[in-house]
């Protein structure tokens, strides 16, 4: 008997609940091995407290942004998929792009919600996004030592060349980004809308750094990436709606 793929398939819930399950069981049992090696070293549990609310603080606040990324992927590619790769080791500047250009080289995209997925598709975007993450997870012990060895090595050197290397890497990152936003540009104003998003999104950013800054709210800067996301995302709507009324 043959059944419709879903991208919200009761198998892929249990997949990713297994999965997530083993991921927090996982942190459960690090958190209590940390606890008792902590007490065993006479460190008072108030301190232990104040430590867990904190870090618990620092980790939700930043997971909203997350959240984001679940639920503009979740359109079109479902909620198991994004739930477990923005969960565990994926993240929301990479699943994004990944996924898009995937979508892309198979003649849909993240944004068409007209149109379902096929299992191939599903698939294909699956792998893509799979295939791409795991350099970063198994890179790290082979080559990270080696190369926070050079970094150090070329910091004691020179520490302004130091600088101008970390620099220049992040933003060689910064512009593998840049390019899907200004790949469309050429198509006239239309093509400009993610632009405008951007440039909205960097404002709401300058003026939580104002606004830490000037008032010393240190607490802005826990908040201040799920804040420049969620305004961009909320002023795209109206930029985009004035920049079709523009064209007619």
């Amino acid at each position: 008997m043959n059944h419709e793929f879903s991208v919200n398939s009761p198998f892929l819930y249990a997949v990713t609940a297994i999965i997530l399950i083993l991921v927090m069981a996982q942190a459960t049992f690090f958190l209590v091995r940390a606890w008792r090696q902590a007490r065993k070293l006479g460190i008072d549990t108030s301190k232990l407290k104040s430590v867990v609310k904190s870090s618990a603080i620092f980790t939700i606040v930043p997971a909203f942004s997350i959240l984001i990324g679940v639920i503009a992927l979740s359109k079109k590619l479902g909620i198991p998929l994004p739930w477990l790769r923005l969960s565990v080791v994926g993240a929301i500047t990479y699943e994004t792009p990944a996924a898009a250009a995937a979508a892309s080289a198979l003649g849909t995209s993240i944004g068409d919600t007209s149109t379902l997925l096929t299992a191939s598709q599903f698939t294909t975007i699956a792998w893509v996004m799979t295939l791409g993450i795991m350099a970063s997870v198994i890179l790290p012990p082979i080559i990270g030592r080696g190369l926070l060895n050079g970094v150090g090595t070329l910091e004691k050197r020179d520490k302004r060349w130091g600088e101008i290397l970390m620099s220049a890497l992040f933003m060689g990152m910064i512009s593998a980004f840049l390019g899907m936003i200004f790949g469309k540009v050429n198509m006239g104003l239309e093509g400009w809308i993610p632009v405008f998003v951007m440039l909205a999104s960097m404002v709401i950013m300058l003026l939580c750094a104002v606004l830490m800054k000037k008032f010393k709210l240190k607490w802005i800067e826990d908040y201040a990436l799920p804040i420049s996301m969620i305004g961009a995302m909320a002023l795209s709507i109206p930029i985009t709606n004035a920049v079709n009324a523009a064209i007619g």
